[in-house]
């Protein structure tokens, strides 16, 4: 296998290799993420006001073992800052304080387990429900997070909102307050970024040389901003043992599932913001799955809760990350440089940190941009379900955001499927085929109509099709042939009944009709509901073919349509139904 195409799958979404081949684009993505995660570890772990230490230990262990088992490749799984502002809120609930170290771990080994559930359980398919356009919304809320979450590093100004928007909003409105320091250092990072990516061959180290560059200038020039050091010192030692408090689980267990929720949360947008290099689907069930696996292992290394975070992986996917070594090599050049660099990572200026953030909160919206065109384009109420998901995400719980953005999508669909039902008229030509046309207002007397319905069988397109079914009222001699093959399996129970009805009413006005294209599962609901008694031989199966049915159910319709004129009993219950010949009177 070669190198670039390590991790590629089956077209079954089964991998051929887990892990692969790594590329030399893999060891600098995860050197410039390991870097990274020194000052963003540690300032998420100290605004949770957990010791700044486990910020660093989560993107440890837990990178590493989501990294190998994640099914969306460049997920990087490690603490984020809504994770970490959530477990402070847990442990304050349930009486116990950050530093209890034995009730961290227990916290971070049953976030794990309650992620585990949930992917065992398959429910990483109520991702299936989430549409482009509420995917859409969520990615652009969760970019302008970022964005907000880096003001004060970027800035030097420090926002009193706690709301998304705002802080951006504040921010803006006392741009006096800034520190020129800051923004100048973030401005510079952002321009040297810009300048090694305009050229072709050094554009996936970008980030580390802005990265380096700025940190070395403003070291030597000895320019006054907040250092990584000035958040609390690196230690140079591996991840401590830790042991779960047994005795924490009953007062922590409820909290875990909601922690579990807002890590998942947070990482459902990654597998659509950043789809896998080789193509391969990602399974958001398997992702669950990776991080419960993750937090279980972490726990016993003095990691906090950790999910997969939408920011660590930007840094990673900017820096050339090709396949999952890259978020291996991210946990692993982590603790290389925290036991033999410490005091020099100490060094990195958090200006730089916000710079970077800047541009991977703009490269995610920037990267949505088409997506944003498409659905605003695509239809009103796609548009609408957007922005209101781009709005529950920058105001509301995570967790809340994505079940929310679920619920609209169902709705959408609903409303969606409701609009698709519809009725036509099929009509023979010269050639024997069969032209689309309008349904007739009225059926026509003295012949065989052929109508086609396509739907899903949806009980809120009932009303709506009942109008638009003809009328029958002093029809004589009439014939209908009803083709069904591109109806759902087995509809909804309102469907059902209004077919029934529809079927009782033609019985009693004297009409021939015939079903074909029959789906078996419906078939069988027609039998054990009764509806075929009035039906007979009327009722033609679907088939491999797609006209013959309709041809075969026309010559039916129209040879009992034109026997029961012949022998003066169009009026006559049993020929009307289409009853087969020798139950007829």
């Amino acid at each position: 296998m070669a190198a670039g195409a390590a991790g590629r799958e089956r077209p079954s979404g089964r991998p051929r290799d887990r892990l692969g081949r790594p590329t030399g684009k893999d060891v600098v993505s995860g050197l410039v993420t390991g870097l990274f995660s020194i000052p963003e570890g540690m300032a998420y772990a100290t605004i949770g006001g957990f010791a700044a230490p486990m910020g660093l230990w989560s993107g440890v262990v837990p990178t590493v073992v989501g990294s190998v088992f994640s099914r969306t490749v460049l997920m990087v799984t490690t603490l984020t800052s809504a994770i970490a502002l959530s477990a402070t809120s847990i442990l304050s609930d349930a009486g116990l304080q950050p530093d209890d170290v034995g009730a961290v771990a227990t916290l971070t080994v049953l976030v794990g387990v309650a992620m585990l559930a949930l992917g065992l359980l398959r429910l990483g398919s109520v991702m299936s429900f989430v549409s482009t356009a509420v995917m859409t919304g969520f990615t652009a809320g969760i970019a302008v997070q970022i964005v907000a979450g880096v003001v004060k590093d970027a800035t030097g100004y420090t926002p009193e909102r706690s709301n998304t928007l705002a802080k951006l909003v504040e921010a803006v409105a006392h741009v006096g307050s800034w520190d020129p320091w800051a923004v100048g250092v973030a401005g510079a990072t952002v321009l040297v970024w810009l300048v090694i990516g305009r050229v072709r061959r050094l554009r996936s180290t970008a980030t580390l040389v802005a990265l380096v560059v700025v940190t070395v200038v403003v070291a030597v020039a000895h320019v006054d901003v907040e250092l990584v050091s000035d958040i609390a010192a690196v230690p140079r030692s591996l991840p401590p043992f830790s042991l779960p408090d047994l005795s924490a689980v009953p007062a922590l267990a409820t909290g875990a599932v909601a922690i579990a929720l807002v890590a998942l949360a947070q990482a459902a947008g990654i597998g659509a913001a950043v789809p896998n290099p080789d193509g391969s689907r990602s399974d958001a069930s398997k992702d669950f799955t990776a991080q419960g696996l993750a937090n279980v292992a972490g726990g016993f290394f003095s990691a906090l809760p950790t999910g997969g975070s939408l920011s660590r992986t930007g840094i990673a996917t900017s820096s050339g990350a090709r396949t999952r070594w890259a978020g291996i090599f991210a946990g692993v050049w982590l603790l290389l440089l925290v036991v033999t660099l410490g005091p020099l990572a100490s060094a990195i200026p958090m200006p730089v940190i916000g710079g970077l953030l800047l541009v991977i909160g703009g490269e995610l919206v920037v990267g949505r941009w088409p997506d944003i065109r498409l659905v605003w384009r695509t239809a009103p109420l796609s548009a609408v379900a957007m922005v209101v998901t781009f709005l529950a995400t920058t105001q509301l719980p995570l967790q809340v955001a994505i079940f929310c953005g679920a619920g609209i999508s169902i709705l959408l669909y609903a409303v969606q499927s409701a609009r698709q039902g519809r009725l036509v008229q099929l009509v023979r030509t010269g050639d024997g085929d069969w032209a689309v046309a309008d349904a007739p207002a009225t059926l026509p007397s003295g012949r065989t109509t052929v109508l086609h319905y396509t739907g899903a069988g949806f009980f809120a397109e009932v009303n709506r099709l009942e109008e638009e079914w003809p009328a029958t009222t002093d029809v004589e001699d009439a014939a209908l042939v009803i083709s069904l093959r591109a109806s759902a399996g087995v509809p909804s129970a309102t469907f059902l009944k209004s077919l029934d009805r529809m079927l009782t009413r033609w019985h009693d006005q004297g009409v021939t009709v015939v079903l074909c294209g029959v789906p078996d599962a419906l078939q069988r609901r027609l039998v054990e509901d009764g509806t075929l008694d009035r039906l007979a031989a009327s009722v033609l199966p679907t088939g491999p073919a797609i006209l013959g049915p309709i041809r075969e159910a026309y010559e039916l319709a129209e040879s009992r349509r034109t026997r029961s004129a012949g022998d003066g009993a169009a009026g006559n219950g049993a020929a009307s139904t289409g009853s087969p010949p020798d139950r007829e009177s």
